[in-house]
């Protein structure tokens, strides 16, 4: 170091040069160098997440992990694979070379994932994704003197309106819960009519949904038929009917549960 020293102080002409080099460099390579405030970082990591509901981790990890990690077992830009099996749930996450195509990977995991059979009855749909870093630029907390539910309508408002401003690409709400329905119907009630559980859910799943009914071809064109009876509010779940007496009177929902 010492010698490359004495060496420029000797010749400064070569300092001056290779001082110059360097200023031109950068001054040439400032405009096309790509600059981001907030740059897009992209882990490399697939998680994968199946619920179980009310299996033991033992039971998760039996039916549902070892069989997620013998399916996708062989796959291309894969590096390291990490299963976690609790109760309910099974969490598998895949770590990719860094020189791999992560999309072709992803798609290829969830072909592997989506062909296994012999997963429980009981299990829910997979939820594969690739996890990815995204940076908050401003965050706006949202307080009244009202109800939760009118606040999540004024910041779903507020999300729809700032997501027409220009130059903003994504906005979401965060700590809200979602809407849910709830059905409550006593044990009393349920031997009262010799119903169960399951049959009043059977009947309500029946019943809340939407149904294609084909099509009918005409001079003037296709029309689609579609039975729309998908339930939603309150009022749409109580109308429900549960069971038809004999003499043809009807036992709704409201008659028997609490919606």
């Amino acid at each position: 170091m010492h010698r490359a020293i004495e060496w420029f102080v000797d010749n400064p002409v070569a300092a001056n040069l290779l001082m110059f080099i360097f200023l031109v460099g950068g001054l040439m390579s400032m405009f096309s160098m790509h600059k981001e405030e907030f740059p897009n970082i992209e882990p490399g990591v697939v998680q994968v997440r199946i619920p179980y509901l009310g299996a033991a981790p033992e039971e998760v990890e039996q039916a549902v992990c070892i069989r997620v990690e013998e399916a996708i077992e062989g796959v291309n830009g894969m590096d390291k694979v990490h299963s976690n099996a609790s109760e309910g749930m099974c969490s598998v996450t895949i770590e990719l070379d860094q020189e791999s195509n992560y999309n072709a990977v992803l798609n290829e995991i969830k072909g592997k994932i989506d062909g296994i059979s012999t997963f429980p009855k009981e299990t829910e749909k997979p939820i594969i994704s690739m996890l990815q870093f995204r940076g908050q630029t401003i965050v706006v907390a949202l307080s009244g003197n009202t109800d939760e539910a009118t606040l999540k309508r004024i910041s779903e408002t507020m999300r729809a309106d700032i997501s027409d401003l220009p130059d903003i690409s994504q906005v979401s709400v965060n700590y809200v819960r979602p809407y849910e329905i709830s059905i409550e119907i006593s044990e009393n009630t349920l031997r009262q009519y010799g119903l169960t559980l399951a049959s009043v859910a059977n009947a309500i799943q029946r019943s809340s949904l939407d149904m294609p009914g084909g099509s009918i071809k005409t001079d003037g064109g296709e029309i689609l038929l579609r039975s729309k009876g998908q339930a939603y509010t309150q009022k749409d779940f109580e109308d429900i009917v549960v069971l038809t007496r004999p003499d043809g009177t009807n036992l709704t929902v409201a008659d028997i549960a609490t919606v």
